[in-house]
């Protein structure tokens, strides 16, 4: 990429890169295949018409409700199950259709190999059934994920403290500076100075699926409200020509790949 690109696509918000620059380049990757994909949706069915209606939820009952759920499926489903649940009653269809538990597998990073944190992936799934698909502009759900991964790197978690605890004792906050299961949890342990199968560990992590979920709810409320402006600043393609997360050599120390460069 020449030097003129660099300068301009470092001032591109990510609003502009997902509505303009992205869009291009899907437009452009598919069109050699001569218009024979079609669109990849459940036909028939409840769950079809998409993005689904929203109500507004208290964000500390959904955190509550998440914090209950992490105890029986864990993360990700927790977060799906803590906003669903409360829509299949507040709207109905299509969220009684809706297989929640059926994420279970996002436990543990997706299925334990210790990638993505479940619970930003369950935040991300609501909040692109919701609000709709960026592939037809409508950005602000991809906006809102990744809005909850960067706060989710940068917070002092876990910032929700349960009603009535399954631990009782002192759960120590730390700084994952990533968005991954195994960065996350690896350093709470170091502070906290407990194993992965601690009650401690998992009243943390709980604690900070219910955190996620009550964030979830504040920032779709401001959707709803049409008062939601994008929190986050990271915009890996633009600043780095590869999609990646910020905090690279942390892990990786040297080797990391690295996206060509066009030269001018």
């Amino acid at each position: 990429m020449d030097s003129e690109n660099e300068k301009r696509l470092k001032g591109v918000s990510r609003r502009q890169w997902l509505l303009g620059t992205g869009a291009l380049a899907t437009t452009a990757a598919l069109a050699h295949l001569g218009g024979v994909l079609q669109p990849a949706r459940a036909m028939g069915g409840n769950t079809e018409k998409w993005p689904w209606p929203y109500e507004k939820l208290d964000p500390m009952a959904t955190a509550e409700l998440a914090y209950k759920e992490w105890y029986r499926v864990y993360c990700g489903c927790a977060v799906i199950s803590s906003v669903f649940t409360q829509l299949r009653e507040k709207v109905g269809e299509p969220y009684v259709s809706f297989p929640i538990d059926a994420f279970v597998f996002l436990e543990g990073g997706v299925a334990s190999w210790g990638t993505i944190c479940g619970s930003n992936a369950g935040a991300n799934i609501v909040a692109n059934l919701i609000i709709g698909p960026r592939i037809a502009g409508a950005d602000e759900g991809h906006l809102i994920g990744t809005d909850i991964m960067q706060w989710y790197c940068e917070t002092a978690l876990p910032v929700f403290k349960p009603k009535e605890p399954a631990f009782k004792g002192n759960i120590p906050q730390t700084i994952s500076e990533s968005p991954l299961c195994h960065v996350s949890v690896g350093k709470w342990m170091a502070v906290a100075d407990k194993t992965v199968g601690s009650p401690e560990r998992k009243d943390r992590c709980a604690r900070v699926t219910a955190s996620v979920a009550y964030h979830l709810v504040e920032l779709l409320n401001d959707w709803k409200d049409g008062k939601y402006e994008e929190e986050g600043d990271w915009a890996p393609i633009s600043d780095h020509g590869i999609n990646a997360q910020p905090n690279c050599m942390e892990c990786h120390g040297g080797g990391v790949p690295e996206a060509p460069r066009k030269k001018g």
